[in-house]
C-alpha cells in the first residue's frame, strides 16, 4: 500500500556544534509566563496553573534557521497587528509522563531561541468570544526558532538574559530566572497532559514589551549561551 498524498516531511532544527538535526514532534506553547507581560495584557499574574497552546509542527509553521542567517518572513494576511515575542525554547529528548519537577531536566534534549509570532488583533477577538487562539498563533511561519544547544554542552538554563532588538532597539529585555513557572515546573506540569516524547518543543512563554512590526523591519533574539535568532519582516 502507497499513501494517496506525499506525506508530511519532518521538521528538522539544526543542533549547534553538530551536523546533526532535531525532529520536530510537537510544538507547545506557554501562555502568560512572565508577570510583567501578564499585566501589560491586562491579566493578574498570580502563580495560577500554567495554560498551553499548540502550534502546527510542520514546515509550513516551524522555520528552523541556521547559525548565522536571517530567516524572511512575510507579513501574514488578516492582520494589522502582528506581535513578537521572543521565548526560550526547550527541546524535549527523552520520553515523560507525570514527570515530578525534580527530575524534569532529565527530559531536556536542549534549548534554542524562538519567536512566537502572533497575529494579535485575531488572538484577542477570540478571545473575547472565548474561542480558541489558532488562527492568532498557530499560522504558517509563526515559529521561527535558531539551533538548539545541547544541555550536555552548557548544562541547564535556570537564569540569563533574554532580549529582543527591532532594527537594533531593545524592545524586550528581562531574565529567564522571571519565569513564574520555570522550565521543570512547565514539564512536570505539562506531563500530566500529555505524554512528552523525544521531539517535542515547548516555548517557555515571552517578557514584557511585546509590540507590532511592519514590513522592512529585522528582529533580532537573544538568550545567554544560545545561538541568536534574526528574522526580516518582508
Amino acid at each position: 500500500m502507497s499513501f494517496v498524498i506525499t506525506p508530511m516531511s519532518i521538521v528538522g532544527i539544526p543542533v549547534a556544534g553538530s551536523d546533526d538535526l532535531f525532529p520536530v514532534r510537537r510544538v507547545y506553547c506557554v501562555g502568560r509566563n512572565y508577570a510583567a507581560h501578564a499585566r501589560e495584557m491586562g491579566f493578574d499574574p498570580d502563580r495560577e496553573p500554567p495554560f498551553f497552546f499548540c502550534k502546527p509542527n510542520d514546515d509550513a509553521s516551524v522555520i528552523p534557521v541556521e547559525a548565522g542567517a536571517t530567516a524572511t518572513l512575510p507579513y501574514p494576511s488578516q492582520t494589522q497587528n502582528y506581535h513578537f515575542e521572543a521565548e526560550l525554547v526547550v527541546a524535549i529528548g527523552k520520553s515523560g509522563r507525570d514527570v515530578p519537577a525534580e527530575k524534569a531536566a532529565e527530559l531536556i534534549y536542549g534549548y534554542a531561541v524562538g519567536l512566537d509570532m502572533t497575529r494579535r488583533d485575531l488572538q484577542i477577538a477570540a478571545r473575547e468570544k472565548g474561542r480558541p487562539w489558532e488562527v492568532g498563533k498557530a499560522f504558517d511561519l509563526s515559529a521561527p526558532i535558531a539551533p538548539i544547544r545541547r544541555i550536555k554542552d552548557g548544562g541547564a538554563i535556570t537564569s540569563g538574559a533574554i532580549t529582543l532588538e527591532v532594527d537594533g532597539k531593545v524592545k524586550q529585555k528581562s531574565d529567564v530566572s522571571h519565569l513564574i513557572w520555570s522550565v521543570d515546573e512547565i514539564i512536570a506540569n505539562l506531563s500530566t497532559l500529555f505524554a512528552l516524547e523525544p521531539g517535542d518543543l515547548i516555548f517557555t512563554g515571552t517578557p514584557e514589551g511585546v509590540g507590532a512590526v511592519v514590513a522592512g523591519q529585522t528582529l533580532s533574539v537573544h538568550v545567554d549561551g544560545l545561538e541568536p535568532l534574526t528574522v526580516r519582516i518582508a
